[in-house]
């Protein structure tokens, strides 16, 4: 088959492709199986195939450009305006695929490798780990309460909870004693888990170059530093530091018409993760002067006699973005003065 372009709906076990030559023919229509996926792009002549962005694309874009093609992950937000109307099938779904990835301004997704998923496991599981460590700290606080010992919020203060357990002179029921040890045992297990994964992203962050580059920047720490790192391993993919940040959901959404210019809140697009993180550090350098003084303290400090602190925490993480992303590209350290 004289094949140019192929759009590729991948999921667990089926998999459409839809394949089309220079003048725009379709040429294959094809379900495959999932051992099929290898062989077949294996037997084909390099051409150019698009997949939508999920978990496991990147792991078929890998599969896929050892046989000598190229690979673009499309996001599917941006497939679905080349869907047909009133239909939606994998067929259907391949041939908006095939259509999008040819568009000469599209965006695409870089393929991530191996290590980087890697990295980003550790923070996923870091995020279910401490999520899980929040709930079992709340049916503590919330199991003493019922019995009449009450403590304000915080993890540190059921901690404290946590030791009145060995008190022989509380008088608790048996029942509850034991339903609480269970709940004290677990909590402990994931205060060990969590500690583990981040010792681990602080070895990550000291051997990792770029890394380490960003943690020299104020509210940037270990974390954030490997989870930008592992996300943007080419950050020549935007064009500027103002799309680094848009790409975040960090620059405010437009509703502009007639030549007059609407702007509303965040957009809260792109990586949720990444912009949780950045908003976090943000808030720590609204928090502190001296924080606030080594990334250009009067512009904050004026936004704060004007605006309410989550609101410039938001605005101090749109900058920390876009400084990062001159750092990635220039490969230079954080320099206070020149954020000043």
């Amino acid at each position: 088959m004289e094949v140019t372009t192929i759009g590729l709906d991948i999921s667990k076990h089926a998999f459409q492709v839809h394949a089309v030559d220079t003048e725009g023919r379709v040429v294959a229509r094809q379900r495959l199986r999932r051992d099929d996926i290898v062989p077949f792009f294996a037997s084909l002549t390099p051409c150019l195939v698009g997949i939508e962005a999920c978990a496991t694309a990147h792991h078929w874009a890998r599969a896929i450009q050892r046989a000598g093609h190229e690979v673009r992950l499309i996001p599917p937000a941006y497939v679905k305006p080349y869907l047909r109307r009133g239909a939606k099938n994998d067929g259907t779904d391949a041939a908006a695929i095939c259509e999008a990835v040819a568009r000469p301004n599209m965006r695409f997704v870089p393929i991530k490798s191996m290590e980087s998923q890697g990295f980003l496991m550790l923070h996923r599981a870091r995020g279910l780990l401490v999520r899980q460590r929040t709930m079992t700290a709340c049916a503590v606080r919330a199991h003493f309460a019922e019995l009449g010992i009450v403590v304000g919020q915080g993890r540190q203060r059921v901690v404290g909870l946590t030791e009145m357990l060995d008190d022989n002179d509380l008088s608790l029921p048996a029942t509850a004693r034991l339903a609480l040890a269970a709940l004290v045992a677990q909590l402990k297990e994931l205060d060990r888990q969590i500690d583990a994964i981040e010792r681990e992203l602080v070895q990550i962050e000291r051997a990792h170059p770029i890394a380490r580059l960003l943690a020299s920047i104020p509210g940037v720490g270990p974390i954030t530093a490997t989870a930008v790192a592992a996300t943007i391993p080419d950050p020549s993919m935007f064009r500027s530091g103002r799309e680094f940040a848009a790409w975040l959901g960090l620059t405010p959404r437009q509703n502009s018409t007639g030549g007059k210019d609407r702007l509303g809140h965040i957009t809260k697009q792109g990586d949720a993760y990444l912009r949780h993180l950045l908003v976090l550090g943000a808030r720590t350098i609204v928090r502190y002067p001296k924080a606030r003084a080594k990334v250009g303290g009067g512009w904050i400090e004026a936004l704060l006699e004007r605006c309410r602190p989550m609101v410039v925490a938001v605005a101090v993480a749109n900058k920390l973005a876009r400084i990062m992303w001159a750092m990635m590209t220039s490969g230079e350290f954080y320099r206070p003065k020149a954020a000043g």
